[in-house]
């Protein structure tokens, strides 16, 4: 018997199971379920296994052809080469199914959402073309000035680190997979940023001052949809302030058949189902929602006496609309007109108010009146280490009086 014929046997019988080992065990021929063709099997330097097809049905063929990959990868991984290539588009695309997968499976982490973001919106529009192992540190230098241009501001430490390990998840799928040798190193992005400041909050006094600012506004509209509005905007920052929902991604979804009740012994509070960035959960509103709701019932000329009519129908409605059920996408312009109206857009330091300040002025209130950073962050819908990052500073300050 001949070297080759000797590297080719094998004990088992070809026609009877479709599997045939080679070189001692360490290859392995096979045909999948449905496929006509021979695939070979085989573990890496990295230990790890790889298969790919040996392009014929012949099994005699498929043994030559097996032997001649193995050959193959072996000289590409002794000359630090990869295997095979794919773009980093397509491995991201790979990487963002599993974070997805996992996270309908609820075995995901909250920031794989981050992740998918930064995969989505940075990441593939910028390296998507290239192979991975062709990733140099002047494109990541590129990619940083071209970051900061997308943004038109440069990023946070904590968006820097959440593309950083964004991308790194895509590297090492690659790895896994054998698109990158595995003594090739690619460069990282740098996950070292400006660190992130707390949104510009109001004070007390300035919220009374803007609320009571607010009906001068509104009776200056020129038109009446300006003046509708403008309505749905004074409620709207009312709801913001006394709840901390976060604008848009959870306040706009809000439906009146989102509100219930919650009872302990004969006292109730609103409870407020609410689903967003970080996922569903219910919170308490403060006192004040209630009138804001009240008066959006009348407003919208629903046919309920009372709030309490109003949550037991369960109505599927929107609740931050006009009265003709029209839903507008500009409130954050309306709420600037009203930062320029009433001489409120620049904070003491020097940052413009947006209506996400509303949630920070929500959560500096609490803090400040003693609700505990564990709870806010439930009803928040934001980690206790959040929590701390932006407000550990100022809870002491808030708190002088209690602490005296």
């Amino acid at each position: 018997m001949s070297s080759l014929q000797q590297l080719f046997a094998t004990q088992f019988d070809v026609n009877a199971i479709k599997q045939v080992r080679l070189m001692d065990g360490k290859a392995l021929l096979y045909k999948r379920p449905q496929s006509v063709q021979w695939q070979v099997r085989f573990k890496l330097a990295n230990n790890k296994w790889h298969s790919t097809t040996t392009n014929t049905d012949d099994i005699e063929q498929a043994k030559i052809n097996a032997i001649a990959i193995i050959e193959t990868v072996k000289i590409k991984t002794d000359a630090g080469l990869a295997i095979t290539t794919r773009t980093f588009k397509q491995i991201a695309l790979d990487e963002i199914a599993n974070m997805s997968r996992a996270l309908d499976n609820n075995t995901g982490r909250r920031c794989y959402r981050d992740y998918i973001f930064a995969i989505n919106k940075y990441l593939i529009p910028f390296f998507g073309a290239y192979e991975i192992e062709n990733i140099t540190t002047e494109m990541l230098a590129d990619f940083d000035a071209w970051r900061i241009t997308e943004m038109n501001k440069v990023p946070m430490a904590s968006t820097k680190r959440n593309h950083a390990s964004a991308y790194i998840r895509v590297v090492n799928l690659a790895r896994e997979r054998g698109y990158v040798a595995h003594n090739r190193a690619v460069p990282m992005l740098d996950s070292k940023g400006k660190r992130s400041q707390p949104r510009p909050a109001f004070t007390k006094e300035e919220i009374i001052e803007l609320i009571s600012y607010t009906e001068t506004w509104v009776k200056s509209s020129y038109t009446e949809r300006t003046r509708q509005m403008r309505t749905l905007c004074v409620a709207y920052i009312k709801f913001l302030v006394n709840t901390g929902v976060r604008h848009g991604t959870e306040a706009l979804r809000l439906r009146w058949k989102h509100l219930q009740w919650h009872w302990i012994g004969n006292k109730k509070y609103l409870r407020i189902w609410v689903s967003g960035k970080t996922g569903p959960r219910h919170l308490i509103a403060k006192h004040e929602v209630i009138k804001v709701f009240e008066r959006l019932m009348r407003w919208h000329k629903l046919d309920y006496t009372n709030l309490n009519g109003l949550i037991e129908a369960k109505l599927d409605k929107a609740i931050f609309c006009l009265p003709n059920n029209t839903q507008i996408s500009n409130m954050e312009n309306i709420f600037r007109n009203l930062m320029v109206r009433s001489s409120m857009r620049v904070d003491s330091g020097g940052q413009h108010r947006t209506l996400y300040s509303l949630r920070h002025t929500y959560a500096t209130f609490a803090l400040a009146s003693g609700i505990d950073i564990h709870t806010l962050a439930r009803q928040m819908g934001t980690s206790v280490n959040m929590i701390e990052r932006h407000y550990s500073k100022m809870t002491a300050t808030m708190a002088a009086e209690r602490l005296a």
